[in-house]
């Protein structure tokens, strides 16, 4: 006689399939083409700002103090693109390393088919960041030449738990600004557009990765566990890192290095960060990916 008994690898599986298909069904129901839903048309008001100023790595220094309204407005502008200009950079790592994950797996699997529907939200969510920098009359934003190569790097070489919780940290981080810039009235109505479309279609994606950050920690020696908290500790020192260009603030008509200096040292953006991730923390914490030597990456970055 046959056991009825499920062994727990296949109660596992089942249960990792659901969540897919129930991500495959929202997507069916609640996803947007920026192509139509953006006004891409209408000519920038620079009446507008392009992000919560509140947001501004200068709001709440003397610098700030000293800004016209417009030279306030035309930073978070810049500021604004370059966010998204980092965000292009890791979608376009984040797609490499789905891609990678599911080289060679069951097509059929509901994972499998979530996989490459995020992957075609990231392509949609690239060109729409694209746009919308442009739009906001802002040049061609870059992580600096050794960050671009330690992404070259991570992107091939991470793998499971660790470029999971890597995607998971750059969406998180980029959802709780968009969650108060899209609410925002003094933001430009075309990038409120472009950050609604992208919390709600992220939202799935934070879903997938954080379930399988947990799934690929199920069977992680402590030596695995380790190794893998700090390198994605690192990776997202540098994500954050590089969301504000350098050269945001020439290009806003204000002295670089007088904003640079002053940024580096705002108390309130730096304790904005921290807020604003403690339930990223408090998630990498229950993984067990808070370790001793993350720690260290992520006070630098000001996440903890």
């Amino acid at each position: 006689m046959a056991s009825s008994t499920v062994r727990p690898e296949d109660q596992d599986r089942a249960a990792e399939q659901d969540v897919a298909r129930r991500l495959l069904d929202s997507s069916a129901k609640l996803s947007y083409d920026p192509a139509t839903e953006v006004d891409w048309d209408t000519p920038l008001d620079t009446d507008h700002h392009g992000a919560s100023p509140e947001w501004s790595t200068l709001f709440g220094t003397a610098y700030w103090g000293e800004l016209t309204d417009a030279q306030r407005k035309a930073l978070t502008r810049q500021e604004a693109a370059s966010v998204a200009s980092t965000g292009i950079w890791f979608e376009m790592i984040l797609q490499q390393m789905v891609l990678r994950d599911m080289y060679a797996k069951d097509p059929t699997d509901p994972r499998f088919q979530w996989a490459l529907t995020e992957v075609a939200d990231e392509c949609r969510h690239s060109i729409m960041f694209a746009r919308g920098a442009a739009k906001l009359g802002a040049p061609a934003y870059r992580p600096r030449r050794p960050v671009l190569e330690l992404g070259r790097a991570f992107k091939t070489l991470a793998f499971g738990e660790a470029a999971y919780a890597a995607i998971l940290v750059a969406e998180e981080v980029l959802d709780v600004m968009q969650r108060d810039w899209m609410r925002d009235e003094r933001v430009a109505p075309f990038v409120r557009t472009i950050n609604n479309i992208h919390v709600v279609e992220e939202s799935r994606h934070m879903k997938f990765a954080r379930d399988e950050t947990r799934k690929r920690l199920r069977d992680a020696g402590p030596v695995r566990r380790h190794l893998n908290a700090l390198v994605v500790a690192i990776a997202s020192y540098y994500i954050v890192t590089s969301m504000v260009n350098r050269d945001v603030y020439a290009n806003a008509g204000l002295d670089g290095d007088r904003a640079r200096a002053e940024a580096r040292t705002n108390e309130h953006h730096k304790s904005l960060m921290r807020s604003s991730c403690s339930g990223l923390m408090e998630f990498l914490s229950s993984a067990g990916l808070l370790t001793k030597p993350a720690l260290f990456f992520y006070k630098r970055a000001d996440l903890i």
